[in-house]
């Protein structure tokens, strides 16, 4: 496999599908971190030929990055048959504490996963990454994006290999999922627009003698806050600032530093020790105008940027790959028009949009500064925190699922919700999803039309609602594509071709 290798030319993966070298039916993915890894595997799963283009050599980061799982994430993951094994490996929460006002609580999500889960960010990548090559998405480790063309008929990504030399690869579709510093996006005439909202935030992973009561909180005092989060092996991810210590990122960070911000903001320190990683950064809210410019698509950090409070970023990153990787499937396997590729941007630019006012807002509380701002601060905080309907609402959009996309006028109210993980007669919901297919959800007695099962699954409700005369299409990322109450057979074997892109017979 040419320019596969990692540093001395060799594959370390197997080989993919046939149909790997076929430019009108494969996809070119930039990134090899969580969203990408998702989103080839989603692909090559799907029987898409994709090669996964990462500069960096073939190597799990030890880093930590990002480390909260959300429920919605959660919920992907389990239609992806990967839940169960993200569970075992992290920390449960069900709740978090802002300003030591305000708890968030998780136990009562409309949800199986009525919590989030503490796991690092390489942990998640190891996983991802070890379905992508199962599913047999072709690597090529350092190797560098040097130019993007495209036409009518697909994209040419003109490379650097790990020698040096100069490569091309041709695709039907590319995605950028390369980070905030996206070669793709700058390669096809992006904006990034934004700005730097917070400078020298310190990042640790420590031990601590005297552990926080919470094992998921925020403290703000005068002019520091101080994140913290148990990972349940007796390490914590600490996120602190010092306004007065505006220091650059190119600066070595020792842990006294974190100890004083800590104690800044939380009043001690709680005998921080043996720190394994300490490291600056700083939070920009940033959001690409567009996520598609013809045949090239931007997803998580490529896409947007923001704060990390409320820890939304590499979830949301997760969820745009979900959206977008049965869409690109469904238009390559000739079962979709291209346009269906035009919802990604509709859907998912809102999404974004939310989660830079939100995260924004959390930080923006923790950094008041003057005495009415921190007054507001107190008093907003107590306020929600006796307003259980308010805290709901932000635990769901905290977790991702509040999340709504807009429906056409006229559609079924149910159309564009996320749809719960509902009893079915073959199972639980995500469980049918995992092929990556539609489900019809009805309380008819219809029978999958033979040859039909790689695109769609019917399924009778069972238990809880089983009497509901609703009839629910829903799509491979979990969301309601059509509903009908008490339709007629004509109108769901018409629904099926118009969403799913084939024909189908259903007989009583």
């Amino acid at each position: 496999m040419n320019g596969t290798g990692i540093g001395n030319g060799t594959d370390p993966h197997p080989a993919p599908h046939p149909g790997a070298a076929d430019p009108t039916r494969s996809v070119i993915v930039v990134g090899s971190g969580p969203t990408g890894l998702l989103l080839a595997g989603d692909l090559a799963a799907a029987g898409v030929p994709v090669t996964v283009v990462e500069k960096r050599p073939h190597k799990i980061s030890n880093l930590s990055r990002a480390i909260v799982i959300h429920a919605r994430t959660l919920e992907l993951l389990d239609a992806r048959s990967l839940a169960d094994e993200v569970e075992s490996l992290g920390r449960r929460l069900d709740r978090m504490n802002l300003f030591t006002r305000l708890t968030v609580e998780f136990d009562s999500l409309p949800s199986r996963f009525k919590h989030l889960v503490m796991l690092p960010q390489y942990e998640t990548e190891r996983i991802l990454e070890r379905r992508a090559v199962a599913a047999g998405v072709r690597f090529r480790h350092e190797t560098e994006v040097t130019g993007i063309d495209q036409d009518e008929e697909g994209v040419t990504v003109r490379l650097r290999g790990p020698d040096g030399a100069s490569q091309e690869l041709r695709a039907a579709y590319l995605v950028g999922a390369d980070g905030m510093r996206s070669t793709v996006r700058h390669a096809v005439g992006l904006p990034f627009p934004g700005r730097s909202v917070i400078r020298s935030i310190l990042l640790a992973d420590v031990r601590l003698a005297e552990p926080p009561e919470e094992t998921l909180s925020v403290h703000a005092r005068g002019d520091a806050f101080a994140f913290f989060a148990s990972y349940g092996d007796g390490y914590y991810r600490i996120v602190a600032w010092h306004r007065h210590r505006d220091i650059p990122e190119s600066e070595p960070l020792h842990l006294p530093e974190v100890q004083e911000a800590v104690r800044l903001a939380a009043g001690h320190d709680f005998g921080m020790h043996d720190a394994k990683w300490l490291s600056r950064f700083h939070s920009d809210e940033r959001q690409a105008p567009a996520y598609r410019v013809g045949r090239v698509f931007l997803a998580g950090d490529a896409a947007h940027v923001h704060t990390p409070a409320g820890g939304q970023g590499m979830n949301i990153g997760l969820q745009d790959a979900a959206n977008l990787s049965w869409k690109l499937a469904a238009v390559l396997q000739g079962r979709a028009a291209d346009s269906l590729l035009d919802t990604y941007q509709a859907e998912r630019h809102p999404v974004g949009t939310e989660a830079m006012r939100s995260s924004g807002a959390i930080v923006r509380l923790a950094m008041a500064k003057y005495p009415w701002t921190l007054g507001f601060r107190a008093a907003l905080t107590a306020t929600l925190n006796v307003l259980t309907p308010v805290r709901r609402k932000l635990a769901l959009q905290i977790t991702g699922l509040g999340v709504k996309y807009r429906a056409a006028q006229g559609a079924h109210a149910l159309t564009g919700s996320r749809v719960a993980d509902v009893e079915l007669a073959g199972g639980r919901l995500y469980e049918a999803l995992r092929g990556g297919r539609f489900v019809l959800i009805t309380s008819q007695d219809c029978a999958d039309k033979t040859g039909l099962e790689d695109w769609l699954t019917v399924e009778r409700r069972t238990g809880r609602g089983s009497g509901s005369r609703t009839t629910v299409l829903v799509r491979p990322d979990g969301y309601v594509a059509w509903a009908a109450d008490d339709p007629d057979l004509a109108a769901v074997e018409a629904a099926v071709e118009a969403h799913v892109g084939e024909q189908v017979s259903l007989a009583r």
